[in-house]
């Protein structure tokens, strides 16, 4: 009952200096809330991201030969790139991978044409091969994908995207139909199922063809492919990696004790380096809060000093009447606390509701940082104990006959 009735004169406080237990508040909610909008955008960013990579493939991985240089034989030399037959050949040498999809883009984004119709140049045109659809996730909608025919006889046909038929075809199918890419004619033999966006991308506005068709009109023979295998299942996933890289390896004349000149990744570490970076940047944004509550805390002990120096008679009274030192102690760390625990709990709040406006953008599910939430309930409690200590001191030792003499 002591403790309600020490809780109920810290609000009775409160209320009776609203603007000063305002700019007090203010400190403490922009603390707490630089702490929760950070790690809420950052679990809202990695949540969405995981998502993504997920639609696009659990059980897949690239393998590519990054721009750069490499030591060999004591020089440093460009890297080679993966070119199409060694693409190839590991397909044809691999016995874990279920798919295995090379694929060459056009370095920029094309337009697309059927007649009087055109597209802007936003479209996503590569060449790959009948295995591209299950390694990156897609499904078909109407029609059919790219079949291995197709690639060995390197035809002129297509399957398109969900929005590029939109686009082209808005009241017709499409499948049968001739369309222009980048200046070149197809057939659209397939139009996949929605997917929507990824990374800020449309990839619904993406034409496929064959690979060799792309080879054989841009001359690309020796230009660098990305590659895409596809394991048969997570727990085979390990094994059909070191398998690809050693295979990889002997294709491309690496030696014994060099290293690939190739890199080959994983969607799961592609998801653990997204997590490295928001890491970062959310413990980035607790230390600015962290920072923000120590100013407010500094803020609180003067508010709390003038506010002995306002109530120093009503203490006098109070310790007249019986008040012990610990019980005025009690009543002015109450106060510190309570307010705190208010500006902590709209800083959660707040802090919550801004970093989930990123969920709008990126079409995810709510999320609430629940330990974080609790961490800074914590924080604003140490910081209320810590700085309201002082003063609750200053009060509790003040003589009560010269606290009554106070004018």
């Amino acid at each position: 009952m002591a403790n309600l009735e020490f809780v109920r004169l810290a609000w009775e406080a409160v209320r009776s200096n609203k603007l000063r237990s305002a700019l007090t508040l203010l400190g403490i909610i922009i603390g707490v809330f630089a702490i929760i909008v950070a790690v809420t955008a950052v679990e809202v960013i990695r949540s969405s991201a995981a998502g993504t990579i997920e639609s696009f493939g659990a059980t897949t991985f690239s393998v590519s030969s990054r721009s750069g240089f490499q030591q060999r034989g004591g020089v440093w030399r460009p890297r080679r790139a993966i070119t199409y037959d060694q693409a190839h050949l590991l397909a044809r040498r691999a016995k874990l991978p279920v798919g295995v999809s090379p694929e060459m883009m056009q370095n920029d984004r094309v337009e697309a044409r059927v007649g009087a119709v055109e597209t802007d140049p936003t479209v996503i045109f590569l060449g790959s091969n009948e295995d591209w659809i299950a390694n990156n996730g897609f499904e078909m909608g109407t029609g059919r994908f790219i079949g291995d025919q197709d690639v060995h006889l390197a035809r002129p046909v297509t399957v398109i995207g969900a929005d590029l038929k939109d686009e082209l075809f808005p009241n017709e199918t499409a499948i049968g139909k001739d369309i222009v890419l980048d200046g070149h004619r197809y057939q659209v033999v397939g139009v996949m199922a929605e997917k929507g966006e990824a990374f800020g991308q449309n990839v619904d506005m993406i034409a496929i063809v064959p690979i060799t068709r792309m080879i054989n009109l841009y001359s690309a023979a020796r230009r660098g492919v990305q590659v895409t295998v596809r394991a048969a299942s997570m727990q085979d996933l390990q094994a059909t990696m070191d398998e690809t890289i050693g295979i990889l390896r002997v294709i491309r004349g690496v030696g014994p004790g060099e290293e690939n000149d190739f890199e080959a990744e994983s969607n799961e570490s592609f998801v653990e380096q997204i997590g490295d970076f928001t890491g970062r940047i959310a413990l980035g944004g607790a230390a600015v809060g962290l920072i923000t509550l120590f100013a407010a805390g500094i803020g609180i002990m003067n508010i709390m000093l003038v506010s002995v120096t306002e109530r120093t008679r009503e203490i006098g009274l109070r310790k007249a009447v019986g008040a012990r030192r610990r019980d005025v102690l009690r009543q002015f760390l109450y106060e510190a606390i309570f307010l705190c625990q208010i500006g902590g709990i709209v800083g959660i709040m707040a802090g919550a509701a801004g970093g989930n406006v990123l969920g709008l953008v990126f079409k995810t599910s709510f999320v609430f940082p629940w330990i974080w939430a609790l961490g800074a309930t914590l924080a604003v409690t140490c910081v209320a104990v810590a700085f309201g200590v002082y003063p609750a001191s200053k009060a509790a030792r003040l003589d009560p006959i010269d606290a009554l003499r106070h004018h």
